[in-house]
């Protein structure tokens, strides 16, 4: 787990990177981000906020997919992260021990949405934050078994698999693409 935590602390400061990157794009009116909800309604808040969930779970997915087909990708920038293959060597830090350019990447999504779909300054800030809670949550092998949640169960399973559940939030793309597995409970009602 130092590893863990060494290897996250490092990483810590170019995380950062995206989210001054995006304010700035955000501030400078290159994006379609708006800074009132009464700017929109609440129905179009709420629409665009689904529309905006639905393209960042399906941006994360195929990155993440891509880290693990494209074989240099993964070798030079996932690797990093793969290395905490086991269930008793996950936990929280292993979820932002990646590589930077790794970590970067498979938050892009959040950013290239702002350019495509309206979407709340708040709360595209907000869903940057819950992106390091999320990480930090599905690497802690404690599986909440919430359907269609893409809970540690189904992350645990794609640390020892590489070929499964590559999934965001849910377990929705995995399903619809054929990488879904789900967990077994053994005898001790532990997700495996």
């Amino acid at each position: 787990m130092q590893l863990q935590i060494y290897v996250a602390m490092k990483a810590m400061p170019w995380y950062c990177a995206l989210p001054t990157v995006s304010e700035h794009l955000i501030e400078s009116g290159w994006t379609k981000c708006f800074f009132n909800i009464s700017e929109v309604g609440w129905f179009a808040y709420v629409a665009y906020l689904c529309i905006y969930l639905v393209f960042v779970e399906f941006g994360i997915y195929w990155m993440h997919r891509e880290l693990h087909d494209i074989k240099p990708l993964y070798k030079y920038l996932h690797a990093t992260h793969h290395i905490y293959n086991k269930q008793n060597t996950l936990s929280p830090f292993a979820g932002l021990a990646f590589n930077p350019l790794d970590g970067i990447l498979q938050a892009v999504p959040h950013v290239i949405v702002l350019f495509i779909v309206p979407t709340h300054f708040r709360t595209h800030i907000g869903l940057l934050f819950l992106e390091a809670l999320w990480t930090a949550n599905i690497h802690d092998c404690i599986h909440g078994k919430v359907w269609p949640v893409m809970g540690a169960g189904y992350h645990t399973i794609h640390h020892t698999t590489y070929k499964h559940n590559y999934g965001h939030y849910t377990i929705w793309m995995d399903w619809m693409l054929g990488t879904l597995q789900d967990p077994v409970e053994d005898k001790g009602g532990k997700a495996m």
